[in-house]
Formats: C-alpha cells, structure tokens, sequence
C-alpha cells in the first residue's frame, strides 16, 4: 500500500512540475557577420542579461599553447581601444550590476547581469570585446600572474585540487580533452604578442558567438541596438579551425597512485561515456544521480550512512561536446582502506547491472530530473546560458523547453544498459589519492 501511494504521489509531483514549468518563448536570427541571436523577453524583474558566448574551449588550443582559451577569458576584461585598461568592470559595478566569465573545455561565456535600463552598456561592452580588445603584452603580462595565482589557489594548493587533471591526462591519449582548461604555464610564458593576437582573431569573431539576451527587453528596440553594435563588426578572415580528433577505445583499466597535501584517502574513478546530447548520456547521467543526488541515493545510503567508509561521496558526467567521461568519487573516513571504499562502490554499480532499479527508484529519479531542469531555468542568467548552451552545443535553442522529454523517456532498461555497456574495467581510469606522507 505504501508503494502504491509513493508512486501516486511522485506521479501528481510531476504533474505539478511539468505545469511549472511555463515555455520559454524566444526568437533567434543570424546577423550578416554570421553572429547568431537569442532574445528572450520576460518583464517580470526590471533586470537584464546580456551574454555572449564564443565556441572556443581548451579543446581549440594548440598543443604547444595550451591555456589560451582560459587565459582570454581574462586578457578580455583588460579593456579595449574606447575602455581605458582596467575600467572595463567599473561600467557594470557603476551600473548597479554584476558581470563574469567561465571557460570550459568546448566553450567560453561572457555575461552581465544589469538594471534593464542599462541594457545599451552591456551590449557596448560586448562589443568592444569582440572588436577592440586590448591585446597587447602589457595585458598579457598582467593576465599571466593572475593566471598563475588563480592556478596556485585552485589547484596547486587545493586539497584534491588535480583530480580533474590528472583524470583527464590518462582518459584521453589523442583528443585535447587531455590536457586542462587552465593549460600550461610554461605555454603562456613561451608564448608571443602575435601568439595572442592570432587566437583572438581567429576565435572571438561575430560567425564563432552567439548573443544571447533574457529579461526585461523590447524586442524591437534590442534588435536595433543590437544591429548597431554588432551588425558593422566583420566576419572573421579565416575558416573556424575544427577539433576532430577521435580518440581510440580504452583497452584497459588505468590505475594509478597520486601523493597529495592531503589528510585523507579519496578514490576516483572515470569512465569514458558518448558525448552530450546523445541518447546514452542522458541514460548516464540519470544514473549518476540514481548513485549520489541526494540523502537516499545509493551510494550516499551504503558508503556514508551504512558502512561510513566515506566522509563523501559523488557521481556525475561531463556534458562535453565530444565524447567524454563520468566520474564516481569518494573521500574515505578515517582509517578507511581506498581498497574497501573502491569496492563499495563497484559493488553499488554492479547492482545496477544485475538487477533493474525499483518503480520507486525510477519515480523519484524523474521527479529529480524534472525539478532541476525547472531550477536550472529560474534566473535571467541561468535561461541566457541555457539557451546559448543549447544552440552552441545541439543547435537547437528550443531544448531549454524540450530536453526534458530525452531524460523522460530513458527507461530503467536503459539505465541498466549503459550501467553494462559503459561502467566496465576496460573502460576506466582509476586514482588513489593518497596523503603526502605515505609517499615514502
């Protein structure tokens, strides 16, 4: 009886979510340069955000200059022939707004969050940046050490701060996806001025972005600033340079010990899983949450409740362009063999690949799915990212209302299947991590 009333009442919960959930209208078009357009009006809050998004991640980079991707999303903020350098924050945070950047493997995004009566300056912004952008070796020179110190902070000197990297550079033998977004200092450092200024003409042009704008806008108006700012910026010179490395199959399981400034073990396993937008993505990543999203999730349930083998534990995918990785993690409690967390953890995903998920399981992991899809798409940023993401990555902006119809229709067969299909020994690189001390 019991079983019957949970499934009932996760039926109506998604019912509720699904009407929640109100379609996202919008309208796109390409300007003659070949930048593409995203508008969406919402005069709910007076607020504005204006984004840009640029298809170049460290993925793009060239093998002896790794590091360029993130390193212009910081050379950038510089200035430009009409912001005088360092000024070009001051024109937001005087605005009462707040602006940002991140870089990704595949992508580098630009946004400002304004008074939606300041909505001309984030355009102007924008297109400085794309146009004048200082780039010059005084700018260069001052992004280095603030490069260098972002490095210090986040990896060098972060507990566990070289997972990703050390993860990567093992999953992945031909595609750029091996080496990290935050690259190489020695290529910065070896690089030139026109080393510089030749990435930016290449990357940062109208026919490689899109715009994306959400909030309290005109459209009619927005659509003529946005021909003013942006319509006489040329086209770039020169075709996109494509990434079409593939990489080979793993034939093997990687294993491997890393020495840390740490206090305690952590496993971490990845497994190489097909790219993001794929039917057997979005089957993956329903199982990474079926595994950690969450106080009942399997693991947390076994690792850290049951057995307390593991201050932490976690499982998610990359949603990367092309094929990728999951991962599966866990930091061990005191006095906890990695060996005895690891098989835990193996044992967890074994379930999965021998019996299928319960109906309970199953309804209350798309009630999840439903209610972050709703949450991911509740701010002006976060419907502007969502948008341009899905242009730039599927091509197809409409999925901000229709994604998730390809998580709902997994069913817990499939989950079962990509469990066996991806999550096997050959397939996976496996890490200790280790305190420094017992290096010796």
């Amino acid at each position: 009886m019991n079983r019957i009333l949970a499934l009932y009442i996760g039926t109506i919960f998604i019912g509720l979510s699904c009407q929640a959930q109100n379609k996202i209208e919008f309208i796109e078009y390409d300007l003659d340069n070949g930048l593409h357009v995203i508008l969406h009006e919402d005069h709910s809050t007076p607020i504005v955000t204006v984004s840009v998004m640029y298809h170049v991640g460290s993925k793009n980079e060239n093998p002896n200059r790794t590091g360029f991707a993130h390193f212009f999303e910081h050379l950038l903020f510089e200035g430009s022939e009409n912001i005088p350098r360092g000024k070009f924050s001051e024109h937001v945070e005087n605005s009462g707004g707040v602006l940002n950047a991140n870089t990704s493997n595949d992508r580098t995004f630009y946004f400002e969050n304004l008074p939606s009566n300041m909505l001309e300056t984030g355009l102007w912004l924008e297109s400085e940046r794309m146009m004048h952008a200082r780039v010059d070796i005084k700018g260069v020179e001052t992004q280095r050490e603030v490069v260098k110190e972002e490095k210090r902070q986040r990896m060098d000197n972060q507990p566990y701060g070289s997972i990703l990297t050390e993860i990567m550079k093992r999953a992945f033998t031909v595609h750029p996806y091996k080496w990290p977004v935050i690259g190489s200092m020695e290529h910065l450092n070896a690089a030139k001025e026109e080393d510089y200024i030749d990435f930016y003409k290449n990357y940062y042009v109208p026919n490689n972005a899109i715009i994306s704008i959400a909030g309290d806008l005109d459209v009619a108006k927005t659509k003529a600033l946005i021909q003013a700012y942006f319509g006489e910026i040329p086209k770039g010179s020169k075709a996109i340079p494509s990434v079409s490395a593939n990489e080979p199959p793993m034939n093997g399981e990687v294993r491997d010990t890393i020495f840390d400034n740490i206090q305690l073990p952590a496993v971490v396993q990845a497994y190489r899983i097909p790219a993001n937008g794929t039917d057997d993505f979005y089957a993956v990543s329903m199982l990474a949450q079926l595994m950690s999203q969450g106080e009942s999730s399997r693991l947390q349930k076994k690792c850290v409740n049951e057995t307390q083998s593991a201050m932490f534990v976690g499982a998610f995918p990359f949603a990367l362009e092309h094929p990728g990785v999951t991962l599966s993690f866990g930091i061990c409690t005191n006095g906890t063999d990695p060996k005895d967390l690891e098989n835990e953890i193996n044992t967890e995903f074994d379930k999965v690949k021998l019996e299928l998920i319960s109906d309970q399981e199953f309804e209350k992991l798309k009630n999840q799915i439903e209610n972050d899809f709703v949450s991911s798409n509740e701010s002006m940023m976060g419907i502007a990212e969502s948008l341009a993401d899905y242009e730039m990555y599927l091509g197809d902006a409409n999925l901000i209302n229709t994604e998730i119809n390809r998580y709902l229709g997994v069913t817990k067969q499939d989950i079962q299947r990509v469990a066996n299909k991806y999550f096997t020994q050959k397939n996976r690189v496996v890490l200790y991590y280790l305190p420094m001390e017992q290096a010796e």
